[in-house]
């Protein structure tokens, strides 16, 4: 019995290979083992830039006793969340239906047959804080599957039927206005209106609901929305030198962050960007976006995309790579010092651990060029260290995530290179990750594919496809597109409207079979699935589009406890109900590309009607002339040849 995560693709696997733990990869191979020995299954899920997985793997997975105790009594598997994400769904969800909060590492204790009976997260190796210490555990587990193997499987089989009741679908009416306006007045409740974003510690960005604020149009959402993207923007979870933002942040006021960067993160704030942009224009907004997609194109590129992450920590240390001291700052600045500090502070004593998180103070309209200069001494300091891990894995659903991001963002802040950008990496995922049936595979790295895909993989494509034919007016994404949504109907739909997490010929995966309508940092599957058959609907006008995206939410229509946690599911609704059409005739690109940055998501874009199905509003318009028709409901108005115009109807839509 040794190690055996040599072989594995994954970076964070691949962290784990040299320890003393009998480590083994998720699959057949290892529970037949703990079936033969008759031991528990202990399950650990993270992932590559993940600060207390590598705390633990210290303390714990790299101590001979702890491995040799672990490795006597358990048969003990890693799996790295992000390429595996539907176990970790699964298995994070029975945590929860434990009455325990979810985190990573995630601890789970399983039978030979996979099934769950106990959880956590971290354990430190000696007990701390009233916590029992990881041996502690291990010696109370192993002596619990000896002795209490009844038990056991009570807990195991309550926990089987929790997941069954989590993952079904409740029929009902399709959320309406009253409750989109409930769930929108219960989160503006929750808003931090002097720091921004959700209020209480830790902070994270929590995209999916600031977007489905947006999206409502209310005055008050897209205050918050402004106000989130102003202080993250400004504040240490920003990279000041190197862009991008880091996962979330400790405190309540954006300073100290886990300094991880993950792709997905960066990818929703982008297109967030984009829009507050196009609301209201911000030379903040603008940096920043611009700034991001260096951070992407500089630091991020990889196998024809954009890898997963970048790690918090550097030579053993969190956070080592991008902090300061004052005396650093001072020597690589010299007579620039004191004006630097104007706009970020340098407190001698720093602001975290005696050592300096850069944050930005000063409005972004000082001596920009100056500045600039200031930070670009910084970075060549900086650039000298050495740089945090890279998990260099391709997942399908994070980049096509940043597709739909670069197409916006190209749009609004006038970056033609970066609509192409998304081009190649759409052409890549496809070429690369694309299976013959028409889905899209999840993981992939050295270009061998390392994971099935998920829902998540596919609707996200389908997203992206639908953003690109708007914006380049090339068919052949909108084909595509349809393509992976009849692969993804065919493969993961539940015959009633909803999807499963999971394919059907998936063979690895503890059953319940899981399905899941709560957006987390990033959209749900589901969530994302319903708005691409309203998108689809309004853009080509085929009905059969309308009825399935009303299939969708009429699934979760009895559970309107759980759409509260699903704002992505609840933005489908109102984009369904209330989208705008801008159909584009003559050849007008100049009122294409003003209908394509409009602040409002409800916006869909064509030209000339070519997909229009007779049933559309614009149908049978003439295509010699040289206009823009805005289609709301069953109506469109009269042609606009008027660039102004057309900009004033589509900011009143907002």
């Amino acid at each position: 019995m040794t190690n055996r995560l040599q072989d594995a693709s994954s970076p964070y696997l691949l962290q784990h290979k040299d320890n003393p733990v009998h480590w083994q990869q998720w699959g057949e191979a290892a529970f037949a083992e703990a079936k033969a020995r008759n031991v528990p299954v202990l399950l650990s899920i993270g992932y590559a830039a993940c600060h207390w997985c590598h705390v633990m793997a210290h303390e714990s997975f790299e101590n001979e006793q702890i491995a040799g105790l672990l490795n006597e009594r358990f048969v003990a598997i890693k799996v790295d969340r992000e390429e595996r994400p539907d176990i970790d769904q699964t298995y994070m969800a029975a945590l929860h239906a434990m009455g325990e909060q979810g985190g990573w590492p995630l601890t789970m204790v399983l039978t030979p047959e996979g099934a769950p009976f106990w959880g956590g997260t971290y354990f430190p190796p000696t007990p701390r804080h009233g916590r029992p210490s990881f041996p502690q555990v291990l010696v109370a587990l192993s002596q619990a599957w000896a002795n209490e193997q009844e038990q056991i499987a009570r807990s195991a089989g309550a926990i089987r039927r929790a997941l069954a009741e989590a993952a079904a679908t409740k029929p009902g009416d399709a959320p309406g206005p009253e409750l989109l306006h409930a769930v929108q007045e219960a989160f503006l409740r929750g808003m931090d209106w002097e720091l921004g974003g959700l209020a209480g510690a830790p902070k994270f960005p929590n995209i999916p609901v600031f977007r489905f604020l947006w999206q409502l149009g209310d005055a008050r959402g897209r205050e918050a929305v402004h106000l989130l993207l102003e202080r993250m923007s400004q504040g240490g979870i920003y990279d000041h030198l190197g862009g991008g933002y880091a996962r979330y942040a400790t405190d309540d006021a954006w300073l100290v962050p886990h300094f991880e960067k993950m792709l997905y993160d960066n990818a929703l704030i982008l297109e967030l960007l984009a829009y507050a942009q196009a609301d209201k224009p911000n030379p903040l907004y603008a940096a920043r976006a611009r700034e991001t997609v260096g951070w992407l194109t500089r630091d991020m590129a990889a196998e024809g995309a954009f890898a997963a992450s970048e790690d918090a920590d550097s030579e053993g240390e969190e956070g080592k790579f991008y902090v300061f001291t004052r005396a650093e700052i001072e020597a690589a600045l010299g007579d620039d010092a004191r004006f630097f500090e104007t706009a970020y502070p340098m407190p001698a004593a720093g602001n975290w651990e005696g050592r300096i998180i850069l944050e930005r103070r000063l409005p972004f309209n000082g001596d920009e060029t100056r500045l600039a200069a200031c930070r670009a001494k910084l970075k060549a300091l900086r650039d000298t260290r050495i740089r945090p891990g890279r998990d260099d894995k391709i997942l399908a659903d994070w980049n096509a995530l940043a597709i739909s991001a670069l197409v916006k963002a190209g749009i609004v802040f006038q970056e033609p290179g970066w609509i192409a950008l998304g081009e190649r990496i759409f052409t890549t995922l496809i070429q690369a990750m694309g299976e013959e049936d028409g889905r899209i595979a999840h993981a992939m790295r050295d270009g061998k594919i390392s994971a099935a895909g998920l829902l998540e993989d596919q609707a996200a494509m389908i997203r992206a496809g639908i953003a690109l034919y708007q914006a380049t007016d090339k068919s052949a994404y909108l084909v595509l597109s349809e393509t992976i949504l009849a692969a993804t109907e065919a493969r993961f739909g539940d015959g009633e409207g909803a999807f499963y997490i999971s394919a059907d010929d998936a063979q690895d995966v503890y059953a319940p079979r899981g399905r899941s309508i709560q957006d987390g940092p990033t959209p749900s599957g589901t969530g994302m699935m319903a708005q691409a058959y309203a998108s689809l609907f309004h853009l080509t006008g085929k009905d059969e589009y309308r009825a399935k995206t009303q299939a969708v939410l009429r699934a979760y229509g009895g559970r309107a406890r759980a759409l509260t946690n699903a704002p992505e599911l609840l933005a489908a609704a109102d984009l369904l109900a209330n989208a705008v059409s801008v159909v584009v005739t003559g050849g007008a690109e100049d009122l294409v590309r003003l209908a394509l940055a409009a602040p409002d998501p409800k916006v869909l874009v064509l030209r000339g009607g070519k997909v229009l199905a007779p049933e559309h509003p614009a149908f049978g318009k003439p295509g010699d002339l040289r206009a823009a028709y805005v289609c709301r409901g069953n109506v469109c108005g009269l042609p606009m040849e008027d660039a102004e115009i057309l900009r004033q109807e589509l900011q009143c839509s907002t």
